[in-house]
């Protein structure tokens, strides 16, 4: 049955709320358009009321300026951690990337940060205790536990949290529960090695079985 499809930001090819230099009308559907000046307000008050959300926004806009098609995404991690004043830094790892975050917290020790890591199966609850079945239990019986994670890092008393693959699901709960400022360095995906966009770039080839509905197995 179909489905009457509300257009959006992610329906437009125009941009013109990116680049006001552009002679393009925008689309009828334009949601920058439908924003009241009400609402602009109140986003601009937050930003100018909330000390910790100003220096946000401008020290994030620095590191995309200062490093635009120059610094990899780990190079404005750090430099932004640097700028924003950070010196706790806390990692929600995968165990399947403990290697990866070993790399991550040598090169954050070596910029003068004080690291402090999580693996996602710490504490061992099984899957059988969260009532997960038995035909789930692949790839193991220990359940990954996100929300220990996050308690932990809290206690650590972590000012920026960097999570390193965690699953599907698992990150929401991860954000959910995490207290400090969170940023995301490496997206899990297992088939397309943590390069999950791949599928989007190849939906109409590869992947084009994504374009229809899917059955859940």
């Amino acid at each position: 049955m179909s489905q009457e499809i509300r257009r959006s930001c992610i329906d437009c090819a125009v941009t013109r709320c990116d680049n006001h230099t552009s002679t393009r009308p925008h689309p009828a559907f334009c949601v920058s358009q439908q924003v009241t000046e009400e609402q602009r307000a109140a986003s601009l008050n937050q930003y100018l009321t909330d000390q910790e959300d100003q220096k946000l926004a401008q020290v994030a806009a620095g590191i995309e300026s200062d490093g635009y098609r120059k610094w990899p995404r780990v190079q404005e991690t750090i430099l932004f951690a640097k700028r924003m004043g950070y010196h706790k830094i806390g990692i929600a790892t995968c165990v399947a990337l403990l290697r990866e975050s070993r790399i991550l917290a040598k090169m954050l020790r070596a910029n003068g940060f004080e690291v402090f890591g999580v693996g996602c199966k710490t504490g061992e609850i099984f899957k059988t205790e969260l009532g997960i079945d038995q035909a789930h239990q692949g790839p193991g019986p220990v359940a990954c536990n996100p929300v220990l994670q996050a308690q932990l890092l809290n206690e650590a008393g972590t000012e920026l949290n960097i999570v390193m693959g965690l699953c599907v699901g698992h990150d929401s709960l991860f954000y959910k529960h995490a207290k400090a400022v969170t940023t995301t360095l490496v997206v899990k995906d297992r088939v397309l090695v943590h390069n999950p966009v791949m599928a989007l770039y190849t939906a109409e080839g590869y992947y084009a079985n994504l374009m229809r509905p899917l059955e859940d197995e």
